[in-house]
């Protein structure tokens, strides 16, 4: 069965959020502890979580 548009379209955000992760890795290293530390705290905050995207996916079967 062939994926429609909006499918596809969220397949490419989820690329999108990958290619972000991995700029983050690459800086990381280069962050001071107390940076990283802010930024751990920052994204633990961030709402919605990829764990909730991933609930709602299998929650619509």
């Amino acid at each position: 069965m062939p994926l429609s548009g909006e499918a596809i379209r969220m397949m490419n955000y989820a690329d999108d959020i990958g290619t972000t992760l991995r700029r983050l890795l690459v800086v990381l290293p280069s962050l001071a502890p107390e940076e990283r530390r802010r930024v751990r705290e920052y994204m633990l905050s961030v709402e919605p979580k990829v764990s909730d995207v991933l609930a709602a996916l299998e929650d619509k079967k």
